[in-house]
C-alpha cells in the first residue's frame, strides 16, 4: 500500500472515531436543564478532547497515538467486559485498537524510508 495510505488512515479515523465517541454526549439535553447541560456536556466531552489532544500529539510521533489507543482499548474492554457487555467492547475499543495498529504501521512506513 502507498505511504499516503498508512499517513493519512489513522488520524481520519481517529477524528472519526472521536466524533463518534462525541456523539454519545447528546443525550445530556434529554432532562437536564441550565447550567447542568453545561456542566454534564463537558464532562461527556472530556474523553473525545483528550483523545483529540492525542491526536494532535500523533500527528508527529505515531507511537504516541499507538500507545494510547491501545491502552484506551484494552481498559474499555476490560471495564465493559466486567459487567459484561461485549457488544459494546466490540463497538467502542474495536475501532480504537484499529486506529492503534494504525498509527503504528504509519510508523513503520516512517521509519522505512
Amino acid at each position: 500500500m502507498s505511504a499516503k495510505f498508512f499517513y493519512w488512515s489513522p488520524r481520519l479515523l481517529a477524528i472519526l472515531f472521536i466524533l463518534f465517541l462525541s456523539l454519545f454526549a447528546l443525550d445530556v439535553f434529554d432532562g437536564n436543564q441550565g447550567a447542568a447541560v453545561w456542566l454534564a456536556l463537558l464532562m461527556h466531552l472530556t474523553l473525545p478532547l483528550a483523545l483529540l489532544l492525542v491526536v494532535i500529539l500523533a500527528w508527529r510521533w505515531e507511537l504516541v497515538g499507538t500507545a494510547v489507543f491501545w491502552i484506551f482499548a484494552l481498559g474499555y474492554t476490560w471495564q465493559v467486559i466486567r459487567i459484561g457487555y461485549w457488544s459494546w467492547a466490540l463497538t467502542i475499543a474495536g475501532p480504537a485498537a484499529l486506529v492503534g495498529l494504525l498509527f503504528l504501521l504509519s510508523w513503520r512506513q516512517k521509519k522505512r524510508k
